[in-house]
């Protein structure tokens, strides 16, 4: 993950936030009186946003002492510390629900991907995930994945060639829109086509892809198309697949399996977020 661009986007999400001025706090507690926050998980799950909080914090206040006490990618057990941030208690207020909303979330990509990863073992199948990102959180997200244990697909629309049905509508036939797009990118740039018959996978195969993708196949079909294809040439599932139905397709043979679900459909890991002043009172945020 880029921290430079993380504290980029961590400073917006605090602008957006506190605008002017916290007015919840700053009337309440004098800038010296401090205290400590903690995060504690309340389910079960894989932690991930470490540097969503070491950084967060340290933005509001270089002199903020921020213990996270859990790598990303580590299993949680309800109930567990995961970190203890100290400081003066304005601004541990003031940050508190920008990181805790950015790692409930993160934490919650990473535990259902790691669902994901488990059900496909004993197979050559590995996870990967999509563009069907939150706009603006695609690498809070991404690296969310490869915390739980995935790989990310392409970045964006830039690092790699994709060619979908629109495309091929468009530009006439798979073989056409293939030939302009070797016309123009270079050696290290790969080429992924995507189909949905039998035809498709052969005219395909004839352009000499480097990845085809079998969208909203069933694991029969798939089982089945898969003999056609030369070993040189990646193959990738995608469409329709879920969390009861990935082994399924994962048994099939298939190289790849992409799921849009993991950063478009889970479940934030619920993580509570609690003040203690000097004097061991609580102000739960």
């Amino acid at each position: 993950m880029n921290r430079i661009k993380l504290q980029s986007m961590l400073k917006d999400f605090f602008i957006e936030d506190i605008g002017d001025g916290d007015i919840n706090s700053e009337f309440i507690f004098p800038p010296s009186q401090t205290g400590v926050l903690t995060f504690t998980a309340k389910q079960s799950g894989i932690f991930c946003g470490k540097m969503v909080i070491e950084d967060g914090f340290r933005i509001l206040d270089s002199a903020i002492d921020a213990q996270v006490y859990v790598e990303d990618g580590a299993p949680l057990e309800k109930g567990q510390v995961l970190a203890e941030i100290r400081g003066a208690i304005v601004n541990l207020l003031a940050g508190e629900r920008v990181v805790l909303n950015l790692i409930q979330r993160m934490s919650g990509i990473a535990t259902t991907t790691h669902v994901a990863v488990r059900k496909t073992e004993g197979t050559r199948a590995k996870i990967c995930d999509t563009r069907k990102t939150t706009p603006g959180l695609r690498m809070l997200e991404k690296f969310a994945v490869k915390s739980g244990g995935a790989f990310n697909h392409r970045r964006g629309l830039y690092d790699a060639v994709m060619l979908k049905d629109n495309h091929i509508a468009f530009a006439g036939s798979i073989t056409k829109a293939v030939q302009k797009v070797k016309e123009n990118v270079g050696h290290t740039v790969k080429i992924e086509v995507e189909i949905e018959t039998k035809d498709q996978l052969r005219e395909a195969i004839e352009a000499n892809v480097d990845i085809i993708m079998f969208d909203n196949r069933t694991p029969e079909e798939i089982a089945a198309w898969l003999s056609l294809v030369p070993e040189h040439i990646i193959t990738e599932a995608s469409g329709g697949i879920t969390l009861e139905n990935i082994h399924d397709y994962a048994k099939t043979g298939i190289d790849w399996i992409s799921l849009g679900f993991l950063t478009h459909s889970y479940q934030a890991l619920d993580i509570s977020a609690i003040v203690q002043n000097k004097s061991c009172k609580e102000a739960h945020s």
